[in-house]
């Protein structure tokens, strides 16, 4: 499908700027470049438009921000600096002043055009430390009503239950994921100077005497070349899809189990940069997350524990439950061998349903039993016997932790003493909310896994999303934001909203630069 301005007769067509992806880092930077009256372009190769941005919550880890001053939050630069700092020290430091500098300006430039409008939401960042938030620094899409986006929402992929069952939007305005790439693509096509291909794939970057001038694409009509007279900007998503590259760079988890669309994020950005001379890091990287195993052996992205424990294959409990999904995956990740399966145990007093947030959240509870990825049983003993773990383990781990339940102290992770641990709990449950007995039968145990919300290993760049060769220069042309791109906090997810954040304000500044002068 093609919309915008566009010359029909023929596909090899110039513009100022072409962008490479259609999550929230493309989207905004294709916006930025085409409100700064620039001819620009956008290319992706699924037939809808927004990637996993679309299926997310849309939380934007941005500080200091009109949005946080409208809600009469307190925040700073100094105070953002501070709690980055405190995760990361100096590593770098550059691209990290650049990202502070900008989170405002990016707010006030998005929210400037009448299509875009973010409210702050209460979300605690994931570590403590200086100048950590409790109440957080995430901002969400203010819902979008259809009469406001019309026919373009037929270009939005819906959210994850919806497209995985291969329907449309529900009734209603667009909510969080697919209100945020909604409101961008709004923003985007009012520019006037906008247009949007898709099923169209990149299939190579045109280099002229040593800079990016374009790319090739190929269509349903043949090959075509597209010109990049200022640059070409990468934001199509990681390789979490791609089985081989996962392997030959030793990313954990599996292609099965990610939460990008089927197809989607399979690195091809990536590659063809390194074959331009572009350097890559951090590899092995990704946004992790604990995921329900399903039935079709793909997996659900697990947060907002509000019951339940997770032991591993000897029937111990390994971490804090509670802890924020990325910290939580890294967990298991650090001994996959033992972790990987899991098993999350929980009673009946939640109706038999799972006591946590699942996306997707299409399998019923029947379903998972007779597919074997639940188990259910009326003694832990003889849940032991299903799941393979051994019974005495599992009946200590479950007294051990009922202990702990009726103290409200977890002597052994601490559960319960992190604002964030308690952000999704019912606080009627006992002393600590966050620990909740198990002493309901009958019991259940899920089968987690390693799940992620992409990888975060990619092109090298600079505190302008230049992509850069191995000896740190950059590539004229090239540009690189979100997972397309080595994310700048390393192995760390600071807080909600860092990964669509950090991509929106690294394309805003990749505009800028490509557009100087």
């Amino acid at each position: 499908m093609t919309i915008g301005q566009i010359n029909t007769q023929d596909w090899d067509s110039e513009y100022d700027v072409v962008v490479v992806g259609s999550g929230a880092g493309a989207m905004a930077g294709a916006f930025s470049a085409a409100s700064r009256g620039f001819k620009t372009l956008l290319v992706e190769k699924m037939p809808l438009l927004g990637g996993t941005s679309s299926y997310s919550g849309a939380s934007c880890w941005l500080p200091a921000t009109q949005v946080q001053e409208r809600a009469g939050v307190t925040d700073s630069v100094d105070s953002a600096r501070a709690y980055l700092q405190s995760l990361l020290g100096e590593a770098e430091a550059d691209r990290r002043e650049a990202f502070l500098a900008s989170a405002p300006e990016l707010v006030k430039a998005l929210e400037h055009d009448p299509a875009v409008e973010f409210r702050w939401t209460a979300f605690p960042d994931y570590f403590a430390g200086p100048g950590r938030m409790d109440a957080g620094r995430s901002m969400m899409p203010v819902d979008l009503p259809r009469s406001e986006i019309g026919n373009l929402a037929e270009l939005v992929r819906p959210n994850i239950e919806s497209d995985q069952k291969g329907e449309s939007h529900p009734d209603g305005p667009l909510t969080a994921g697919q209100a945020l790439i909604g409101r961008l693509l709004l923003a985007f096509m009012n520019t006037g100077n906008g247009s949007v291909r898709t099923e169209t794939e990149m299939t190579d970057l045109l280099v002229e005497d040593g800079r990016v001038t374009g790319i090739s694409v190929e269509t349903a009509a043949g090959p075509r070349t597209l010109k990049a007279g200022a640059g070409v900007l990468l934001g199509a998503g990681g390789f979490e899809s791609n089985t081989r590259m996962r392997s030959e760079n030793g990313t954990p988890g599996s292609a099965d189990w990610t939460m990008a669309p089927r197809g989607a994020n399979t690195g091809t950005a990536i590659r063809r940069a390194q074959a331009a001379g572009a350097a890559v890091e951090l590899m092995d990287e990704g946004w992790w997350c604990p995921g329900v195993l399903q039935p079709s052996g793909t997996s659900a992205f697990t947060l907002g524990l509000r019951g339940g424990l997770m032991v591993s294959g000897d029937g111990r409990r390994f971490a804090n439950e509670s802890l924020p999904y990325d910290r939580m995956g890294r967990q298991m990740a650090f001994a996959a061998e033992e972790r990987i399966p899991s098993w999350f145990v929980f009673d009946s007093r939640f109706g038999g349903a799972l006591p946590a947030i699942m996306r997707p959240d299409t399998t019923s509870p029947q379903e998972h039993l007779a597919a074997g990825t639940w188990v259910q049983a009326q003694t832990l003993d003889e849940l032991a016997e299903r799941t393979g773990l051994p019974a005495a383990t599992l009946s200590q781990t479950v007294e051990r932790f009922n202990g702990f339940a009726e103290s409200g102290v977890d002597e052994d992770f601490h559960r319960g003493e992190d604002p964030y641990d308690l952000f999704f709990t019912d606080p009627s449950h006992g002393p600590n909310p966050a620990l909740v007995t198990l002493d309901q039968p009958p019991y259940y145990a899920a089968r987690m896994v390693l799940s992620d919300l992409g990888t975060k290993g990619g092109l090298r760049t600079d505190r302008d999303a230049r992509v850069l060769t191995a000896g740190g220069d950059p590539i004229p042309g090239l540009y690189a934001v979100g997972n397309s791109s080595a994310s700048f906090s390393g192995r760390f997810y600071p807080g909600p909203g860092v990964p669509l954040g950090t991509a929106m304000v690294f394309a805003y500044r990749a505009v800028q630069s490509m557009t100087a002068g």
